[in-house]
């Protein structure tokens, strides 16, 4: 399942360098994340990385893109490939 940044994001830019995926970026009003990019930080780290320093706890998992551990750990290896 990938991530995604509710509407309680401050915006204060501390997620967008920890995605080792890049899969964070500036949308219209908040930061926002690319489902295709996702990976939850497996194949990288054990915890989500954008979750752990998040102050506001805006990140949740996203209903509308759920993937299993073996589908984000193929999504990595492509995205790393």
């Amino acid at each position: 399942m990938a991530l995604y940044i509710t509407d309680e994001c401050i915006n204060c830019d501390v997620c967008e360098p920890e995605c080792p995926n890049e899969a964070i970026y500036m949308g219209e009003e908040i930061y926002e994340i690319n489902p295709d990019l996702c990976t939850e930080c497996i194949g990288h780290y054990d915890e989500p990385q954008c979750v752990e320093v998040c102050p506001v706890d805006c990140i949740p998992k996203d209903p509308e893109h759920e993937e299993t551990e073996e589908q984000l750990m193929g999504k990595y290896e492509k995205l790393t490939a």
